[in-house]
């Protein structure tokens, strides 16, 4: 954690309510320095852009009582500081725009962190869109990325878990104050990516700061901000997902979209992702050959369908992926064998053709696509 008396100054601004990352720069670059903004006095503060009288009592008002709450609660979580002037601070992150003047982490964060993906999508998702969000933060995790997520039910959760099954790293990004968890299921989540030395729950805002629809859209922008690229699984038109996109496309970051089902709500966000120029992807290889030198570097340690794919299949979909263990087959020829009835037969390749199990063929033939996945 950083030295108290500058991280008391840190806090004496960013109590104040009202002053966020914009007002935060401004008072910065007036006065020199976070101690500087500290001695300045509310006439001197109002000669700063956008700072009236509101703003002025609210800093006012931030009194040695309440900055050695915080730092009470500090010690209670567990919870370490890194503020914009730290080396430890993202690298990434502090090359953003508006990159947050301070980060609450609990955990760790390491220089290896730099190397990350963020994987998001909806919380009210399929199973499909499980099954692929778990999948590829596997997938990922095992190439050596961290995968940055923000810690929601769905898509979030799928890939924090993946990349903890295989030994990864994992980055949640919290809508509120670390005081809080939330949502309150991921509790033994959160738990285990502290305990186990596996990444960090993060925030930006103060650590009693609840839960509030309005800090969700400006957390996105440090997912992406912590991000080589961002993996959308699954989104609805109006999903939050959509925004961090969005926003990772305006910080020069890949964004990465998975395709769904054409008929999902959930993913006719994706879909219009992947019409406005996203990049369509269905496995690991092709995020690798978009991140360039970097993806060039990376590892996918090699797995096997039956490890890293069987267990996320339905019964007539894992059915009709062993008989594709010996040679390619038409979609006639795998109704004879199997007795599954044609729609079925078809609907369910088309899945496996999603999933990036199986290739399709001229003639409606069908081939798995490798027994080694990446």
């Amino acid at each position: 954690m950083m030295e108290e008396k500058r991280l008391r100054a840190y806090l004496r601004i960013l109590l104040a309510e009202g002053v966020g990352t914009i007002l935060f720069r401004r008072l910065v670059e007036v006065f020199g320095d976070v101690e500087g903004v500290c001695r300045a006095g509310k006439t001197q503060w109002k000669r700063v852009k956008g700072i009236g009288d509101k703003t002025t009592a609210a800093l006012g008002a931030v009194t040695d009582e309440l900055i050695d709450e915080e730092l009470a609660l500090l010690e209670t979580h567990g919870v370490s500081v890194l503020c914009i002037e730290d080396d430890d601070y993202p690298k990434g992150l502090k090359a953003i725009h508006d990159p947050p003047p301070i980060l609450y982490v609990r955990g760790n964060l390491e220089p290896t962190d730099a190397v990350a993906l963020g994987v998001v999508g909806s919380r009210r998702c399929t199973h499909y869109g499980l099954e692929q969000g778990e999948r590829f933060a596997q997938l990922l995790g095992r190439a050596g990325f961290t995968v940055v997520s923000g810690g929601a039910r769905g898509i979030d959760t799928a890939a924090h878990r993946g990349s903890l099954l295989v030994g990864g790293r994992t980055i949640a990004v919290m809508g509120c104050g670390l005081s809080q968890t939330y949502p309150r299921e991921n509790e033994k989540l959160f738990e285990r990516i502290v305990d186990e030395q596996r990444g960090a729950i993060i925030s930006e805002l103060p650590m009693r700061t609840a839960v509030l629809s309005g800090n969700f859209p400006t957390r996105n922008r440090i997912i992406s901000g912590l991000s080589l690229g961002v993996l959308v699984v699954e989104a609805a038109l109006h999903s939050g997902a959509l925004l961090t996109a969005d926003t990772a496309s305006e910080q020069g970051r890949e964004v990465f979209v998975l395709p769904g089902r054409v008929d999902s709500p959930v993913s006719q966000g994706t879909h219009e992702l992947i019409r406005s120029g996203a990049t369509l992807v269905t496995d690991l290889d092709q995020i690798l050959d978009e991140l360039g030198e970097v993806g060039a570097k990376m590892s996918p340690e090699q797995t096997s369908i039956e490890e890293t794919l069987l267990p996320a299949l339905s019964d007539v979909e894992r059915k009709l992926l062993l008989q594709l263990t010996e040679h390619p087959l038409n979609l006639d020829e795998l109704v004879r064998q199997t007795g599954i009835e044609t729609a079925k037969v078809a609907s369910a390749m088309t899945m496996l053709v999603l999933k990036g199990a199986v290739v399709q063929q001229p003639g409606n033939v069908f081939a798995r696509k490798t027994n080694r996945m990446k």
